[in-house]
């Protein structure tokens, strides 16, 4: 859709007004209101020419849909779109309050609500109204994709009282803009990127060819999908864990992932997912798929466990609404056509049945002493000067430590080293730092 349909339509629904009301004359049509039955569907195909544009491609809407994105759109555009509303509900507002619309600002621009777009498409055929009306629904592609969203009209009145407005993510998609959404109690979801490579990653060789299999995914599973025969077995999407202690590599790798295949990765914030209240978190669950299906993004649930774990036996109503919400879950997993990555510390704290869905399960263990001795080669960037007593060997033997711990010990290694006006890492700081990592695990380095 570009600027040249959007005018038409504007030009379209102009023509509509002026055929109810004549300015010159001062004059209402009844006759043609009372008989108007929606634009006719051949207009609307004459507007909605692009059969390749992103609405359809990507989010599968019709030449009905992409017209309503392009009336809710309208007055961003032309913001005298529906000053005809306003002129013949000036004539007698009960008549035509049929038209709805909402004015605001100083101007009063009036901008659409849901009964303005199903009469201009349905007019008064009850069956034509029944057709607009189901791409109107809440669970209708347009709102379930977060395209158009609604304001609630007064208190009392129905749903397609609330004004129509076009979302951020419209606006981009109109403009030719990648979308990022912002993290938000409705998105409660962040990118995660990475400036590293797969050579900086340390893991054992089981878990690289674990992770081989999930990339070939990546790389092929779109042939599966098209393949007469396999389509019918494989359903789109992958879903995989990742299990282990913190600092070992999960939230590096599904960054990595996602450079490696250009996909967004969005860490979920569960502590925005999960609610006390009943049916709270099913809604947050639904937004959040719903927003990022068939966006070809990637979905990292790290401390998945809180959310993802075991059922219990429902020994009350609290433990009813826990099971459903892990049902519903496992159900929007196994439907979402992306990419899911759950992370754990443990495995066994994962419903069983998450596992059995899951095409592959991961392990990213603690690193052994060799493979901290490599953690630690590539820690220190080149420009930084060990100081002679610095072994490597000696510590990766010595401090059991993970990646994201080591990490912790570079930072404020050099951070001291920068605090004396010099290069050097001294070996007292190295310690020092080890030992406050021990010490956040209740541990004693030794």
């Amino acid at each position: 859709m570009d600027i040249n349909q959007i005018f038409e339509v504007y030009k379209t629904i102009g023509n509509v007004f002026s055929s109810f009301y004549s300015p010159q004359e001062k004059t209402v049509n009844l006759d043609v209101f009372w008989n108007f039955n929606g634009i006719p569907e051949e207009s609307i195909k004459n507007i909605i020419t692009d059969s390749n544009s992103k609405f359809t491609t990507q989010f599968g809407l019709n030449n009905y849909e992409q017209f309503i994105i392009a009336l809710t759109i309208l007055p961003y555009y032309y913001p005298d779109a529906y000053k005809g509303i306003r002129i013949l509900q000036n004539n007698d507002e009960y008549v035509f309050s049929v038209l709805g619309g909402v004015n605001k600002g100083d101007n009063k621009i009036c901008y659409p609500t849901g009964e303005t777009i199903l009469y201009l498409l349905g007019g008064r055929d009850p069956l034509g109204r029944e057709y607009v009306h189901s791409f109107l629904s809440p669970d209708s592609p347009l709102f379930r994709y977060g395209l158009i969203q609604l304001l609630p009209g007064e208190n009392g009145t129905p749903r397609l009282a609330g004004q129509f407005y076009p979302s951020d993510e419209l606006i981009a998609i109109i403009k030719g803009e990648t979308y990022v959404p912002e993290y938000s109690s409705s998105f409660p979801a962040k990118r995660i990127t990475t400036q590293m490579q797969w050579d900086d990653l340390v893991l054992p060789h089981e878990t690289f060819e674990a992770l081989e299999e999930l990339r070939m995914w990546m790389k092929h599973g779109t042939k599966l999908l098209q393949h007469s025969d396999l389509k019918k077995r494989i359903k789109p999407g992958y879903r995989t864990l990742f299990y282990g202690p913190p600092g070992t590599g999960k939230t590096l790798t599904a960054s990595l992932i996602g450079n490696e295949f250009n996909i967004p990765v969005y860490r979920v914030d569960l502590s925005l997912i999960v609610s006390k209240w009943v049916g709270e978190t099913e809604k947050n669950l639904k937004q959040l798929f719903d927003m990022a299906e068939n966006k070809h993004w990637a979905l990292f649930f790290d401390e998945a466990d809180s959310l993802f774990g075991k059922r219990t036996q429902t020994s009350s109503a609290n433990d009813r609404y826990a099971n459903q919400e892990v049902s519903y879950l496992l159900q929007r997993i196994e439907d979402f056509p992306g990419l899911v990555i759950l992370a754990s510390n443990l495995k066994n704290n994962m419903d069983p049945a998450f596992s059995r869905r899951f095409q592959s399960t991961i392990l990213f263990p603690m690193p052994d002493s060799e493979m901290r001795f490599q953690l630690w080669k590539k820690a220190f960037p080149e420009d930084f000067i060990m100081e002679e007593a610095i072994n490597f060997r000696d510590i990766a033997r010595k401090y059991e430590l993970a990646g994201g711990a080591i990490t912790n010990v570079i930072r404020y290694c050099t951070l001291k080293a920068y605090s004396r006006g010099k290069n050097e890492i001294w070996l007292e700081d190295l310690e020092q730092a080890i030992i406050r990592e021990y010490q956040k695990n209740g541990k004693i380095a030794t």
